[in-house]
Order: structure tokens, then sequence, then C-alpha cells
């Protein structure tokens, strides 16, 4: 992890995140902390995950979520050598 990313104002946000409790809640939250264009990349990075985990090529995922070549690498880059948050969370959800 990265220890600049360990401040209490992250440990902050992630126990207010943490404290959702439905879908519902998280779009409230979402959409007055971020705006449309932030929420949209992230849910894009996560789907291009999920689509890299799935086997699909760039070129499939490029097409299917608009992302870019660098993005798909970046999200590439994260699933091999980062801290396996992707994973984790894909395990939970049942992918």
């Amino acid at each position: 992890m990265n220890k600049k990313l360990r401040t209490d104002a992250v440990d902050h946000l992630f126990d207010a995140i943490l404290c959702l409790k439905d879908k519902e809640e998280c779009y409230s939250f979402f959409e007055d902390l971020c705006t449309v264009n932030e929420l949209l990349s992230l849910s894009q990075r996560f789907e291009v995950a999920s689509m890299l985990k799935s086997h699909k090529t760039y070129l499939e995922i490029a097409e299917k979520t608009g992302a870019s070549t660098a993005t798909i690498s970046r999200v590439n880059r994260s699933l091999n050598y980062g801290n396996d948050g992707y994973e984790l969370v894909m395990e939970r959800l049942g992918e």
C-alpha cells in the first residue's frame, strides 16, 4: 500500500464508504462526492478489470467500454503487479 495514501482523511473517507448500507446510499454519496466524469471513470476502470480477468482483448475492451489503451494498460498493470484489490472485490462478487 502506498504510504502517501494512508492519511487520516483517506481513513475517514473509507469509514464513510464502509457505513453505506445499499446501492441507493452509494448512489447518493458518490453523486455528492464525485463529478459525473469521475464516477464514470471509476466504473470504467472496474469494468476494464473485469473484462481483462475474462481474457478479453484490448480491442474488445476498448470497443465495449470506450477506455483508451493507456487506461486498459494501467488497469492490467494493477491486476498483475498491484495490491490485489481488484482480485479481492471480484472474488467476493463471484466474478
